[in-house]
């Protein structure tokens, strides 16, 4: 029996999400799921103040009890704990698996920087309420059961990451940012201008020299602009990379979808997902 322990670094969940997700989880007897209190508070914006999300991932990843932390939902809010939070774990934190996405990349990122454990940009508990979320969730169930098939493909051998692109470009010249030379770099982005896609790629092909990669996954729910912005998402990204002497390798299945897979940071292996 393999035990998840799920929190809250960012922003709260409902506890009937939480129901569904733990009755899908039933499909898999080898896991098993505990959900943290601290998923459901709220103080506002945030899954509670500061340091009960501390207190609280602390409590998952140092219980040598779980051997996995699924983060329940991104929003924002993750970043004000990561100092802290790395500061804190011990060694169990390092012998897990760490699963999430979008502003929980934070996490994934600094926690990837320090070496502890193993980060992996998967769909959170919280996918459950998109159309057709039903079968991201089972995605990362499905992982975390030791079934590898809703990985995301990788181009050649070399070690990946994956991201949202705001909060890859807030990660840049930071303390967490992890060191990607050699990388194949995976990017998303949901509800920003295209104008903004372009001001941060402007801004991290900067600090992303040395790279084997970019590959784009989806850019979704892009706002309209009062006028054209001349370049869609992928013309965009494939021009940054052409000036900065990036490799654009194509399209991901990374993205704020249903659609959206899995990837463990660093070398891809066919493993467990222990």
């Amino acid at each position: 029996m393999r035990r998840i322990a799920i929190c809250a670094p960012a922003t709260p969940i409902k506890r009937r999400l939480a129901q569904r997700v733990a009755a899908l989880a039933q499909d898999h007897p080898q896991i098993e799921l505990s959900f943290h209190e601290q998923c459901f508070a709220s103080e506002g914006h945030f899954a509670g103040p500061d340091a009960v999300r501390l207190a609280a991932l602390l409590e998952c990843a140092n219980d040598p009890g779980f051997d996995a932390v699924w983060f329940a939902k991104g929003g924002y809010g993750s970043n004000r704990i990561a100092r802290e939070a790395l500061a804190g774990m011990n060694e169990h934190a390092a012998n897990k698996s760490y699963l999430g996405y979008s502003d929980c990349g934070t996490l994934l990122g600094a926690l990837y920087r320090a070496g502890i454990g193993r980060p992996v940009h998967a769909p959170m508990p919280v996918d459950l309420k998109r159309d057709g979320g039903e079968a991201a969730v089972r995605r990362s169930l499905g992982w975390l059961a030791g079934d590898l098939s809703g990985q995301a493909e990788t181009i050649g051998k070399e070690p990946v990451a994956a991201f949202n692109l705001m909060t890859l470009a807030m990660l840049v010249g930071t303390e967490f940012m992890p060191r990607l030379a050699g990388h194949v770099v995976m990017i998303e982005e949901v509800a920003e201008h295209l104008y903004a896609i372009d001001r941060m790629m402007f801004h991290v092909t900067q600090h992303l020299q040395g790279i084997a990669g970019i590959r784009l996954g989806e850019v979704s729910k892009v706002p309209e602009n009062d006028r054209p912005f001349g370049a869609d998402a992928e013309q965009i990204v494939q021009g940054w990379c052409q000036r900065s002497s990036i490799p654009y390798l194509g399209r991901a299945r990374i993205g704020h979808s249903a659609d959206n897979c899995i990837v463990p940071f660093g070398l891809v292996e066919p493993v467990s997902a222990a």
